[in-house]
């Protein structure tokens, strides 16, 4: 543990996944004081959370992670509110710049249960402290003491805030109380449903965003960019864009040609003023077609069945799918000569830093990257391609820019979801599964621009082979059922120019659904309901519970009208599990709506219930949207859709009529939620409408 007072503040860091009982006794150090002016005691922050309070009462955490609307920051501080008997009204998370060390990666589902314990433990350590400072002003024995609201309450009711008490707590080296954190049964934070502690500003416009940020000089800027991926400029004439009002600058990047320009409407006018010719993209002669095709092809062979066994199969594609964040990727950069500062939302800003540092020609240590809040991300914000060109634009137009990235750009030329094939083959003899394969082929880059690679996921029932997400724990080896033995392989397509990313549930998001279509049709074949095969063949008691629960609440096998029908489907991965019901309107099956999900989930101690809701509603929307209506299609080396018009993704009017969210009751630490629910909704989605048509869908989207 680390204490510094810096003026009127105390700070109490500590290192993510530290042991803090061992630095509880900690004593200052007079040589680290004499390294900054002002600084009692101090020591490397590098990887640490930072935890302040200042002299106006104002509890502040710098977090190492990044707000994309998921709602971290409000998880984040509730669990100081919770330690540190603090108003949540009291707690500010502002998000830390790129640090030099540690982990600052956003992904993987992994910030809630990273940042459980050191949130806790820096909390209760500061309590700690400041009850002790308390005690000696009052002259009072510190027991005797208790905190609540952002203060220290004395036996008599003298009250001290704890902004009061920074100087004498940073004075503190052995608290005379606990700076354990509180036992589950006396949280009444944690666990309690609570709304975002940004909401107020994110509905008034008052929550800031890169677009936003206000930099002297930094002028509005826009890319004309190649009508095919990975198209160049054969001749440029800028003559007449130089030329309009406005206009700054013209410079060429590897994407394009840049406009900087005194407003976006100026910029965007000059861009459409460029006359240019472009040579084609590697891809001009590939169509979707083609690329399927390919994809089939690479799907590696299932081998043998074992004899005497009934085959169940299936094969079974993926489009390409945009992240399309609703706010569009925007950048403030400012190179200079000798230094760069960033302002843009990223997922990845130690990655970010040094990428830019090297693509400008700077050392990392002089460029600055302010991570700002991101309008949603589902994974686009792992990559930096769009702040890196910002940079590189700054630095060639020699001066501040504010880089806007188009919801066509970002469609057409940015990150995506790749595209899959899947072939699987399910043994029974019996009546039980003996054998389970699974293959797949996916689309990948033949080489790595700018930014970074596509980042892997987790793994498939079968699948042992393909790249694993670095965090999160992942289905058990042995399988979520009982389906004797488990077998896979993977193979690829590479294509020159696809800029490939992670997509919520990356590799899980299609695996997984395909091998929940599979269970419903291995139950189909064995004449039995789907919910009840499952719930005799899961391994987990756990997973059986959330399905239970699921198939209840959602009256699972009550009589539909014609055309109508219900799906189930469940999902096991980040140490959390969960199970979705859908009811469909399929009565028109060229336009069928979703009118009814129920989820249930157990996520280990669910920090926010509330919040958690809000991410099972998030990933039932990006079901429906991935199954019924939403992909890109590559024409001759280009991406067809360009805006939400035609990126067809669910809308008001295709969201369920009703939906609810059960929250497993739990004593175990948290686990990931962020990505859990997109294969079981994707998969019930599927399922449901299989059952309300009498079909087997075996291409995605339906109406691809």
């Amino acid at each position: 543990m680390v204490y510094s007072l810096a003026a009127t503040t105390l700070t109490v860091a500590a290192p993510i996944g530290c042991d803090t009982s061992s630095a509880e006794g900690a004593e200052r150090s007079t040589a680290d004081a004499s390294a900054r002016a002002g600084v009692v005691v101090t020591g490397d922050d590098d990887e640490m959370l930072v935890l302040e309070v200042t002299a106006a009462n104002r509890v502040v955490v710098r977090l190492p992670r990044v707000e994309v609307g998921q709602g971290v920051t409000t998880a984040v501080a509730m669990m100081i509110a919770e330690e540190l008997d603090a108003r949540l009204a009291d707690v500010d998370i502002p998000l830390a710049d790129a640090r030099t060390k540690g982990s600052q990666y956003t992904g993987g589902s992994n910030s809630v249960s990273s940042l459980y314990g050191p949130a806790r433990a820096l909390a209760a350590t500061a309590r700690a402290r400041l009850v002790t400072a308390a005690a000696r002003r009052w002259r009072l024995p510190a027991r005797t003491l208790r905190t609540r609201n952002t203060m220290v309450v004395a036996p008599d009711g003298r009250t001290a805030t704890y902004g009061s008490l920074t100087a004498i707590a940073a004075q503190v080296t052995r608290p005379a109380v606990s700076s354990k954190p509180k036992p589950a049964s006396r949280h009444k934070v944690i666990g309690k449903p609570t709304t975002r502690i940004d909401a107020r500003d994110l509905v008034t416009g008052e929550a800031q965003y890169a677009g936003d940020v206000r930099v002297p000089g930094a002028k509005p800027t826009v890319v004309a960019r190649p009508p095919t991926l990975g198209g160049k400029i054969r001749t440029l004439d800028d003559r007449a864009a130089r030329a309009m009002p406005g206009v700054r600058a013209v410079v060429r990047v590897a994407g394009g040609v840049a406009v900087v320009a005194d407003t976006f409407h100026h910029a965007f006018k000059a861009r459409d003023a460029l006359r240019i010719t472009w040579a084609p993209g590697p891809l001009a002669a590939l169509s979707d077609t083609a690329i399927r095709s390919r994809l089939r092809a690479a799907v590696p062979p299932l081998g043998t069945a074992p004899s005497g066994s009934t085959q169940v199969t299936g094969e079974f594609e993926f489009a390409f799918v945009s992240h399309a964040p609703m706010e569009v990727l925007t950048t403030v950069a400012d190179v200079r000569a000798d230094r760069a500062e960033l302002w843009f939302s990223t997922q990845t800003p130690m990655d970010a830093r040094d990428s830019i540092a090297a693509a400008v020609g700077l050392p990392p240590s002089k460029v600055k990257v302010h991570v700002m809040r991101g309008g949603g991300s589902f994974g686009r914000r792992l990559n930096f391609d769009f702040a890196l060109e910002a940079a590189l634009v700054s630095k060639a137009a020699r001066r501040p820019v504010k880089l806007m990235w188009s919801r066509s750009d970002d469609l057409r030329h940015g990150q995506m979801r790749a595209a899959t094939h899947h072939r699987i083959r399910a043994s029974h003899a019996g009546g039980r599964v003996v054998s389970f394969v699974h293959s797949t082929a996916s689309v990948s880059e033949s080489w790595e621009g700018e930014g970074l690679a596509a980042q892997g996921g987790g793994r498939s029932l079968a699948a042992r082979a393909g790249r694993v997400r670095e965090a999160g724990p992942l289905p058990s080896d042995s399988g979520l059922y009982n389906f004797g033995q488990l077998s896979g392989d993977s193979g690829g397509v590479e294509l020159e120019a696809i800029p490939l990313g992670a997509w919520r549930s990356v590799d899980s998001g299609t695996t997984r659904t395909v091998e929940e279509i599979m269970v419903d049709e291995i139950a189909r074949g064995l004449g039995k309901d789907p919910v009840a095969f499952r719930r005799t063949t899961l391994r987990s008691k756990t997973v059986r519970t959330v399905l239970d629960k699921a198939a209840s609440a959602g009256s699972w096998g009550r009589a539909l009208p014609a055309g109508h029908g219900q799906g189930m489907a469940v999902h096991e991965e980040y140490g959390s599990c969960v199970a979705c019901l859908i009811e469909i309107d399929a009565t028109d099956p060229r336009n069928p709506r979703v009118t009814r999900a129920v989820m249930a989930a157990d996520v280990g101690t669910a920090v926010n219930p509330r919040g958690l809701e809000a991410q099972l509603m998030g990933t039932t929307i990006d079901g429906i949207s991935t199954i019924l209506r939403a992909g890109l299609h590559i024409d001759r080396g280009a991406v067809r859709e360009g805006s939400f018009a035609d990126f067809h993704y669910a809308r008001q009017r295709h969201a369920p009529l009703h939906f609810e969210a059960h929250i497993m009751p739990s004593k175990g630490e948290p686990g990931g939620a962020g990505e859990l629910g997109v294969p079981a909704a994707a998969g019930a989605v599927a399922n449901a409408y299989a059952r309300a048509t009498g079909t087997k869908p075996r291409r995605f989207p339906l109406n691809f």
